[in-house]
Parts: C-alpha cells; structure tokens; sequence
C-alpha cells in the first residue's frame, strides 16, 4: 500500500475523500468510479481531514484543477492551511473552506454524518518549533487532546465505522467509543515504538512521532483486542514489518484478525 486516503459513497456517484494523500494523483487515476465524467466534473464532492500532517494534506495541490468541492477540517488544521500560501491556489470560489466543530455532526454527502473527535495525538512534524541536535522536544506533549488530531465517527443510517489514522494512545474511554462499530480504520504506522532505529532508517520512536505501536502490552493490538467490528490497518510505514508476508508481525495481525489496508480495498458497510 502506499497512503492512507480514503473515498467514502453513498450512492457510488458522489464521494467524499477522508484525508488528500501525497499519492493521490495516481490513487484517483487508479480508481474509476473517480474518475471524472466530463469537462471539469469531478465525482469528489467533499475533502475531510483528520490533521495538518503532510500525509493527509499534500493532496490537496492536486485537487488544485478549478473543480468545486467542499473542505472540512477543525478550525486549527484549517488555520494551519490558511498560514501556508500554496494552499491558495485552491480557488475560494470552488474550494469553500469548512470549520468542523468537535462531537457536533456534519453531512458532507448526503445521508452521509461525519463527527470529529480528539484523540491523543500531537501537532504536524513540521509545526514543531526548532529542535534541539537530539530532535528531542523539552515538554512537547505527543498525547495531547485537542483540534490538532481527530478520529472520525461516520454514519450511514445505523451503520458506523470509525476512521483514526493518527492516534498516539488508547485510553478506556476511546476504547468504548469503538467498541459499537461495525468497522474500524486504525493508526497502522510502527509495529514496535523503534521499528525505524530497527530499519536503520531513522532514530524517532513512534510514540515521538503521535503513533501507537501495534505491539506490546499497551499497543492497539491488545488495547482493541475486544473489538468485535471489522478491523483494519491504515497509515503503515514502510518500515513496519507487518508488511513483511510471513513475518512474525504479520502472523501476529492476522491471527488477531486485522487486516492491512491496501491500494484498491474496496468495502461496503
């Protein structure tokens, strides 16, 4: 797989798209029902985004070809937006930009809701202020609750699924949020908290990077372990081993019943 963008219909007409990916470019020709069926008539109707990370709204430059659609994100990630002046060649006039109230619902499709909900998490990388050689963070809080990073609770008539690709901890009270849905998209980054210092590609930790691991005791593993919904991994690093066909990582996913997220998945609800 490579990004985690998701498009959620109703109808199979019109779509809303969960997060604007790096990759989204090659993810829409790849797919399509959204493809566009005319001169400048994109079937994507709606953008929703859980945060300012890049992997969620680089995206956005490619939705960029004067096609209106609607963007959705707490006032905090739309302010993040604001401060950056390329997001300005989305037009005004077609893009119109949409402040999300947290655990107030909204329709971006119809019969489509939509609430966004904090979640531990933490700001972007790249709105950290200087760090020091060690790119430690004195006093930055990677479990913070706030507009920065939010879960998705989405809801076609009595069926739910939630959407978290960014979580930095499960506590119980996040664990009963889950526990009712039909179907779960969660924060697959890192399998273990040092998968990159393993891979030898990196020296930040999951944890440092708003991510929770799969494994160990507190991982999301064992946290959802009593899920009965559907469960699927979303956001998995190229360094997470799970990757890996016959890996001990991989075994241990399946085993529990999880399954990976990949280009092309296709799931109704």
């Amino acid at each position: 797989m490579t990004q985690s963008s998701l498009a959620l219909s109703c109808d199979g007409q019109d779509w809303v798209l969960l997060n604007a990916s790096p990759d989204l470019r090659a993810q829409l020709a790849a797919t399509p029902a959204l493809h566009p069926r005319g001169l400048r008539d994109s079937p994507v109707r709606a953008v929703v985004l859980t945060n300012a990370d890049v992997d969620h709204v680089a995206g956005l430059l490619t939705l960029r070809e004067k096609t209106p659609f609607d963007l959705y994100a707490t006032p905090a990630t739309l302010d993040v937006l604001a401060a950056n002046s390329v997001f300005g060649v989305l037009d005004p006039a077609l893009v119109v930009r949409v402040p999300v109230a947290l655990d107030v619902p909204f329709w971006p499709l119809p019969g489509l809701e939509i609430t966004a909900y904090s979640v531990p998490g933490k700001v972007a990388l790249y709105l950290e202020e200087a760090v020091d050689p060690q790119e430690e963070r004195t006093g930055l809080d990677t479990r913070a609750m706030g507009e920065q990073t939010v879960g998705l609770r989405i809801a076609e008539g009595e069926r739910v699924m939630h959407y978290l690709p960014g979580c930095a901890d499960l506590p119980d009270w996040l664990c009963q949020q889950l526990a009712p849905a039909d179907l779960v998209f969660f924060d697959g980054t890192v399998w273990a908290d040092d998968d990159m210092a393993q891979s030898r590609t990196g020296d930040k930790t999951g944890a440092r990077m708003g991510h929770l691991a799969m494994s160990g005791p507190e991982g999301s593993l064992a946290r959802l372990a009593g899920l009965l919904a559907r469960r699927v991994y979303v956001h998995i690093n190229n360094t997470n081993p799970v990757l890996l066909p016959g890996s001990v990582a991989r075994t241990a996913v399946e085993a529990a019943g999880w399954e990976l997220a990949a280009d092309g998945m296709e799931i109704a609800l």
